[in-house]
């Protein structure tokens, strides 16, 4: 019997899809936050976290074309390094993933709690110095609930939706750049030396780079890469899509950043400083300061429509990397059942959807979740660029549609970047998270038994370089600069050197520990399926 046929994702759905995924609740929160770390300086903040984004999703262009699959995110590591890295990796991932759902509801309902209207008092109490209530709870799990029924039916009804929506969410941001710069235009405000363009110190500006969202809004490259099985000629479009939502992303970050420092009154800095710059519905707040109250409505609406887009995009891209770790063998089976009539993994989806109303119970703050997503998302990246080397020792002569050239300079910087960002998320976020990733080995220990532990030794010395790590990291956040909450005992920048010379050992320790098993022959059999499908668009 012959498989279903489903329709693929061209490049302009598939840029569609990740703007509509990178351009969420990230541009409506990130830039006041990082604004009241980091004052006027939080401008480089978003091009840092691009930097570290970017260089990192270089590293998955490569693999990513090389074995173009479903939740492909999830399987890499497992490739190069084993089933317990691979785990590892795939765990971290998810856990961001099933953050990401939650935040985006979080961030509509926190706009819909500022509604200035009288009819819409009723909203007012969904929100309470700054964390959702539990009437506002109901609302966001009602939210997670109509994400998921997007994307219930069809890959179809996906790329229609968010291709429709992408168009608006980059519309309001420009809209918005426009009608502030016009009302509100104050340059004097980056200040007119250093002292008073980093009010703070230097220090604040890597802190708002994973404490403010930054990371996390760029995070969304992986939508291209997760949807590689689904995609229309993978050989090109994967690193078209990720080059290009990333840039086009990026751009319109910086610029958000610059209108909003830029808009703000000087006699508002003067009274409160950065860090007293108070917002619920950071840029309708801005419109409504400066009277331009017809742009509040419209970033009341685009409060819906940004997250909205963003929510239904990651609740496939997750429910895609749950069904890729059944494919590793270490979660339950059902979870990797595919609807053959729609070509959707809908037992992951609702597993998916029940875990981020849990995620978002107990983290109810969009600051608090942003952090916990962005720490989890950059653990999972550390494996990608010591998989992407290692891929290469180990089968030199695997089809790749795409051989960067600066891989074997760019994978040692990216990890280091990847470490660096991980520490800016300052202690004890960063051990939560880790300690959060860590509750999902007894499945792979109970799945380890069930197979007798064949393998499980191997496993466990190839990604000792990964343990030996978290528990470095761990330590160096406790013992860290107090401006990255930590004890002080090693003072503000030495840290950075010794995460810098440490991470490039463990990154030389993690390309030297591959390992070659059936999962790397299982790889094999994939790369030599799209060299064939390679070869017949060439001819075509």
């Amino acid at each position: 019997m012959e498989a279903p046929k489903f329709k693929k994702i061209n490049l302009f759905q598939l840029v569609m899809l990740a703007l509509g995924s990178l351009i969420g609740s990230g541009w409506l929160f990130g830039s006041w936050e990082a604004t009241k770390i980091a004052g006027p300086a939080a401008i480089f903040s978003w091009i840092i976290g691009g930097l570290v984004i970017g260089s990192i999703a270089y590293d998955y262009v490569e693999i990513g074309a090389m074995f173009p699959e479903s939740g492909g995110m999830s399987k890499y590591a497992q490739y190069s390094h084993g089933s317990m890295l691979g785990f590892i990796a795939a765990w971290a991932n998810w856990v961001s993933l099933i953050t990401l759902i939650p935040i985006e509801a979080v961030a509509a309902v926190q706009y819909m709690s500022t509604w200035p209207w009288a009819w819409a008092r009723w909203t007012h109490h969904f929100l309470s110095n700054g964390v959702i209530t539990n009437s506002g709870l109901f609302v966001v799990f009602g939210f997670i609930i109509v994400f998921t029924a997007l994307n219930f039916w069809s890959v179809t009804i996906l790329t229609h939706f968010t291709s429709l929506i992408s168009v608006f969410k980059i519309g309001i941001p420009l809209l918005t750049i426009i009608m502030l710069t016009m009302s509100g235009f104050h340059p004097g405000n980056y200040g007119s030396n250093l002292h008073e363009f980093m009010p703070y110190g230097s220090a604040p500006i890597f802190t708002a780079t994973s404490a403010a969202g930054i990371i996390f809004s760029f995070d969304a490259f992986q939508t291209v890469i997760n949807m590689g099985g689904e995609i229309e000629h993978p050989k090109k479009n994967i690193g078209r899509g990720i080059t290009i939502s990333l840039l086009i992303s990026g751009v319109l970050y910086v610029i958000l950043q610059s209108t909003f420092i830029t808009a703000i009154p000087p006699k508002m800095i003067a009274a409160t400083g950065w860090h007293g710059i108070v917002f619920n519905s950071p840029f309708a707040d801005m419109a409504i300061l400066l009277g331009i109250h017809w742009l509040s409505v419209l970033l009341y609406m685009d409060a819906f429509v940004s997250p909205f887009g963003t929510g239904v995009s990651f609740v496939a891209n997750t429910a895609r990397a749950l069904f890729a770790m059944e494919g590793n063998r270490h979660v339950p089976h059902f979870l990797g059942k595919i609807n053959l009539k729609y070509g959707i993994p809908r037992y992951a989806m609702m597993v998916n959807t029940v875990l981020s109303m849990v995620m978002v119970t107990v983290f109810r703050s969009w600051a608090v979740l942003a952090t916990v997503l962005s720490t989890a998302t950059l653990i999972a990246y550390l494996t990608g660029p010591v998989t992407a080397v290692s891929l290469r020792k180990m089968g030199p002569d695997l089809y790749r549609p795409i051989r960067l050239k600066r891989l074997p300079w760019i994978a040692p910087i990216s990890f280091v970047l990847a470490s660096l960002a991980t520490y800016w998320a300052m202690w004890p976020t960063t051990i939560q998270v880790i300690l959060i990733i860590l509750l999902g080995l007894p499945f792979y220990f109970y799945y380890e038994w069930r197979n007798h532990f064949v393998s499980t030794r191997q496993a466990f010395k190839a990604s000792g370089w990964m343990i030996g790590y978290l528990i470095f990291i761990s330590i160096m956040s406790y013992i860290g600069s107090h401006q990255f909450n930590g004890q002080n005992w090693i003072p503000y920048p030495l840290d950075f050197i010794i995460i810098i010379i440490a991470s490039l050992g463990f990154y030389w320790w993690g390309i030297r520990s591959y390992i070659v098993t059936e999962d790397f022959g299982k790889a094999q059999k994939l790369n030599q399926e799209a060299k064939e499908r390679g070869e017949m668009e060439d001819d075509e």
